[in-house]
């Protein structure tokens, strides 16, 4: 039989995560591309708290923020064609208010520090080993927010100088949080700008730190080849949006099947089966809606969410059960 295409070789099981468990992100947008189908099969996550984050650096500065309490105050914002920012978040906290801002900045870290406390498992998606230094104050930026070029220095970072920082950063997290489980990964958008060349210098960088980190936290740390089966094993440009940069949403879809085979626990991925048929059958449209019919057709779902609640108290589906309150009421 004729071999078509090459298979990324992943173990058996990288982790066993479960609904039971908290989860942190952080990365570029397919962190949150996973984490959105994450929250939607009710995993407990707390996805992208600074917005998209693409290097390193930012997202071990956004973590190490997060640990220490911090909160942003009004001298840590600028202000750039008319709206007020900061230069740690994406652009999606920006508003011409600046109160506006900090009061997004602060109600996401709040419930960040929270969920970090109670972490079982920290998820990484290091998007381009490329920074933006400041030259005001050498800082690293999250976010440009398109100011001018030059008032930054632009440097690829050395295996080396991640590896540092992480090892520090990760010792801290489990002297507190011994068991926290950590994935990395490696997103496979391809960062063009850079150019193709520098692209895949900057993955092999962040490819080779993981690696070292992997050999110095060989208990808590996994690494799970989202970019190896985007890129080596899809291998078609028939898997990438129009844009041919961004995996297209079927390639997004087996990489989240192949994250769900190695990487959820088998209590867990039955659970999802149970809550994708609640939410199938909450999309069903009916012509009469007022008929025994359809509300007997409703009861019989309000029953599953209070089984499976019961069942799993860590289970949230306050909105599926409010959305059944809605349509038993008209």
């Amino acid at each position: 039989m004729m071999k078509l295409f090459t298979t990324v070789e992943i173990p058996k099981k990288i982790m066993c995560l479960s609904h039971a468990d908290r989860v942190l992100m952080f990365g570029s947008c397919f962190a949150t591309e996973m984490g959105k189908r994450l929250e939607e099969a009710k995993f407990r996550c707390d996805v992208n708290p600074y917005g998209v984050l693409y290097n390193p650096f930012s997202i071990a500065t956004a973590i190490r923020e997060i640990a220490a309490g911090k909160r942003y105050e009004a001298g840590e914002l600028f202000l750039h064609e008319g709206c007020w920012h900061s230069s740690m978040h994406h652009g999606s906290f920006s508003s011409p208010c600046r109160e506006e801002v900090l009061e997004s900045i602060n109600s996401r870290l709040e419930a960040a520090q929270r969920n970090l406390k109670e972490a079982d498992c920290l998820m990484l998606t290091w998007g381009s080993a490329y920074v933006y230094e400041s030259k005001r104050d050498g800082r690293v930026v999250g976010n440009c927010h398109k100011l001018p070029e030059r008032e930054f220095y632009r440097r690829r970072l050395q295996v080396e100088e991640i590896v540092k920082v992480y090892k520090a950063l990760l010792e801290e997290l489990l002297q507190t949080s011994p068991n926290l489980q950590l994935l990395f990964t490696v997103s496979p958008i391809r960062h063009v700008r850079d150019g193709l060349h520098e692209n895949q210098l900057s993955k092999a960088v962040l490819l080779l730190a993981v690696e070292e980190l992997q050999r110095l936290f060989p208990d808590n740390l996994c690494y799970f080849p989202a970019y190896e089966l985007v890129l080596d094993e899809l291998r078609d440009y028939r898997f990438f949006a129009d844009d041919l940069v961004h995996p297209s949403q079927m390639a997004v879809e087996y990489v989240w099947q192949r994250f769900c085979e190695h990487c959820l626990s088998p209590e867990a991925l039955k659970l999802m089966e149970q809550v994708e048929e609640i939410r199938k059958a909450l999309q069903h449209k009916p012509f009469r809606p007022e008929s025994e019919a359809y509300q007997g057709f409703i009861r019989q779902i309000v029953l599953k969410i209070e089984q499976l609640t019961e069942k799993y108290p860590y289970l949230v589906l306050e909105n599926e059960r409010e959305l059944c309150r809605t349509r038993l009421n008209k």
